[in-house]
């Protein structure tokens, strides 16, 4: 396996190629549900946009890809992940 070659996933709204550091994921686990970041099992992935969040969340693109219902719990977090993101980035400058 070559080092230096990110491993590249596309995000289930804009269907960009991006490394998958700079993605968020959400996994389908077989006995947790829907979780973030975390487990093996069934993974969409995400850009860090509210564009990109707002259209997965109005065509259901994250039940789709990972073939199950989506809490609106897990994208209320990912909300507040991109306001907090949006903060330290503004605090930042």
């Amino acid at each position: 396996m070559n080092i230096d070659r990110p491993i590249l996933r596309r995000c289930v709204a804009c269907r960009q190629l991006l490394d998958r550091r700079q993605l968020w994921r959400v996994v389908r686990d077989h006995q947790d549900g829907v979780l973030l970041d975390a487990g093996m099992g069934r993974s969409a992935y995400l850009c860090p946009q509210e564009a990109c969040l707002e259209e997965a969340r109005r065509r259901k693109r994250l039940q789709k890809a990972l073939r199950c219902q989506v809490p609106d719990s897990v994208v209320e977090v990912l909300q507040e992940r991109l306001t907090l993101q949006r903060d330290t980035a503004a605090e930042a400058r």
